[in-house]
């Protein structure tokens, strides 16, 4: 799931983590799997000076077409996901604003106390989706929006007449990302999704200190559910980790959830561009 800001990258092309999507917990984190959207992935071709270090800017690297992200979260309430993300941009270079595509796929398992059978039941996610929308790039931001279908499957180990998020279909999908650095130190990034199908939904907030050049630290928030349930996180982020063409971001906080409880979650994510 990536809105990219470019204004605070060297022209090779390094990308910054977003947090989320993920965090995948119960069912509907599926539904808006982790997206990179604080992950910057290049400067935007109108910066002239490196907007960190004040010195000349060289020429924007446009020889990317595609970038990959991945991640994957666990919570102590009995889940494990992973998505990978996969966006290109069309018709323009990937730093400048225009049309883009996205295909995602994510998932993972979960398991919970079945009231209504007197047993643990245990749950199998898989999804996908195909999106297209257009981001809009600046100095210092970028945004981006995108409307397409999912095709979600839930099974169950044992039927749970408590839970109506059981079997596969298609669903009309909605997300947006958004990224910005309001100062030399600072960033701001905010994605959010919505599937027709099982009406989830997906959401995270997260703000940065920069404490090193390209890594930011800061909290984050998520809110994500479904016709089943309803869960949110509190925790911190530490994004921008570079190990050579590839940036990690990593997360860890409380969780509350409706069906489950409360616990705890981590995650890890990772972005690299082609």
């Amino acid at each position: 799931m990536a809105v990219v800001c470019r204004n605070h990258q060297r022209t090779r092309g390094n990308l910054r983590i977003l947090a989320c999507g993920l965090a995948a917990a119960l069912p509907s984190v599926l539904a808006a799997p982790s997206e990179a959207a604080d992950l910057p992935a290049s400067a935007p071709a109108a910066a002239n000076v490196d907007w960190y270090t004040g010195a000349q800017a060289q020429a924007v690297d446009d020889s990317w077409a595609v970038a990959v992200d991945g991640s994957t979260s666990i919570t102590s309430n009995s889940s494990a996901f992973g998505s990978v993300t996969v966006t290109t941009a069309l018709g323009s270079p990937p730093t400048v604003s225009g049309a883009r595509v996205r295909v995602e796929g994510v998932a993972g398992t979960y398991s919970y106390p079945g009231q209504a059978v007197g047993a643990r039941v245990t749950g199998y996610q898989q999804e996908g989706s195909l999106l297209t929308g257009y981001e809009w790039i600046w100095r210092d931001a970028a945004l981006a929006g995108y409307i397409g279908f999912n095709v979600r499957s839930n099974q169950l180990s044992i039927p749970d007449p408590g839970n109506p998020v059981v079997g596969t279909g298609v669903g009309l999908k909605v997300a947006g990302n958004f990224y910005a650095t309001p100062t030399d130190r600072t960033m701001v990034s905010a994605y959010g999704s919505y599937s027709t199908k099982f009406n989830a939904y997906y959401s995270r907030f997260r703000v940065g200190y920069m404490v090193a050049d390209g890594v930011y630290i800061g909290p984050e928030a998520l809110f994500l559910g479904d016709d089943f349930f309803r869960q949110y996180r509190v925790g911190a982020h530490l994004s921008g980790l570079s190990f050579g063409p590839v940036q990690m971001s990593l997360a860890a906080g409380y969780v509350r959830d409706r069906v489950q409880g409360t616990g705890y979650y981590s995650s890890i994510e990772a972005r690299a561009n082609f």
